[in-house]
């Protein structure tokens, strides 16, 4: 997967990173959590509504302040690396030279990268009198690369039997903007259909003389609002669109948290990372029943070691809260992600637990 990294660090700002803790500290006791340890963390705005409630959740029961600022993924990323920031939130996984600066960084420890939740994409549509459709990955490639133009096509016909399909022009509306959203949607392509899309994997939209929309938000009006219309978008941002029911082998699946989730776990790791990075490759030609395989995985990043012993054991706890079954329903709740299945959760958790402090006495 290409990731564009930025030329400088960010700088934690102070005050927008208090008030984001002091928010989320407003359920906690006033006292306790001036008494706690402050953490802070940075990364991606995708990850800034279930932080949010992670946050809330977890200072419900704990001490302390939890500052995240929504930079952006790659941003996240600098910072933690550049030892900015405590913890990263990433709709990415770590590239090699960022890897290196996290063990440059992190120590002796190593660092931890870890699953936060899975987002399904959607593939929403507005064709007038069509509630229901099935499309298969190459087919899908062909329409977003204009080489099928009617929805009565013989190729969609034939995985849609019993659907009246109209003679309407395909309208295909893509991201306008650079989008993490895109990114992966293109990756399925080029993975699930490689011979029907023939373009590299960036996070810009490579096909030009479509309809263009600003945001996931400009996406969904501009789907709504057209007819034989047809885009991608975080699943949570659907509403009342029909929905596109994704071949996977011999079925078609339609979005849902559990088929999302199923995902990962039929990926392979990235290896050579560490033993406590769950980098994922995610396995978008999948042909295993009941997975979807149009998602977006978001991570965590934290150090194995931290100098303080009490920031350690925030980082530990506040990351244990983060993927388990409470904190991935209460981002589900706020966020709609997909929740990670109990059995990655019971594989990464001993990676989160290997958090500690060199300086047991700090």
């Amino acid at each position: 997967m290409k990731r564009s990294t930025l030329g400088r660090a960010f700088v934690l700002p102070t005050t927008a990173a208090l008030a984001f803790g002091l928010v989320a500290c407003g359920s906690a006791n006033e006292e306790g959590a001036a008494s706690g340890p402050t953490i802070n963390g940075a990364g991606a705005s995708s990850q800034e509504a279930a932080q949010s409630a992670w946050r809330t959740g977890f200072l419900e029961s704990n001490d302390g302040m939890i500052n995240y600022d929504p930079v952006g993924s790659s941003g996240g990323r600098e910072q933690f690396t550049n030892g900015g920031v405590d913890f990263a939130g990433s709709d990415a996984y770590l590239d090699d030279k960022e890897v290196k600066a996290a063990q440059e960084r992190c120590g002796e420890g190593g660092f931890v990268e870890v699953p936060a939740y899975v987002s399904p994409v959607a593939l929403i549509t507005n064709i007038e009198g069509v509630d229901s459709i099935k499309l298969k990955p190459e087919t899908i490639a062909k329409i977003f690369n204009q080489k099928i133009t009617k929805w009565n096509d013989p190729e969609i016909a034939a995985s849609n039997e019993g659907v009246d399909l109209p003679d309407t022009r395909i309208v295909p509306v893509n991201r306008a903007d650079g989008s993490g959203t895109t990114e992966n949607f293109v990756e399925y392509l080029k993975e699930a259909a490689p011979e029907q899309w023939p373009h590299e994997v960036s996070d810009e939209w490579p096909v030009s003389g479509g309809e263009a929309a600003q945001g996931t938000s400009g996406v969904v009006q501009a789907v709504k609002n057209g007819n034989g219309t047809i885009g991608y978008a975080d699943a949570s941002q659907a509403g009342d669109l029909t929905t596109v029911e994704v071949g996977v082998g011999d079925e078609f699946v339609k979005y849902s948290p559990e088929a999302a989730a199923a995902v990962l776990d039929v990926s392979e790791r990235v290896e050579g990372r560490g033993e406590n990075s769950f980098a994922f490759d995610l396995a978008r030609d999948t042909k295993e029943s009941g997975t979807y395989p149009i998602v977006l995985v978001s991570y965590v990043l934290a150090c194995g070691n931290y100098d303080n012993a009490d920031k350690a054991t925030m980082v530990k706890d506040y990351l244990n809260y983060m993927i388990s079954a409470e904190g991935q329903k209460a981002a589900e709740e706020q966020a709609g992600s997909a929740p990670i299945s109990d059995d990655l959760r019971s594989k990464v958790q001993p990676a989160v637990e290997s958090i500690g402090s060199a300086n047991s006495g700090s």
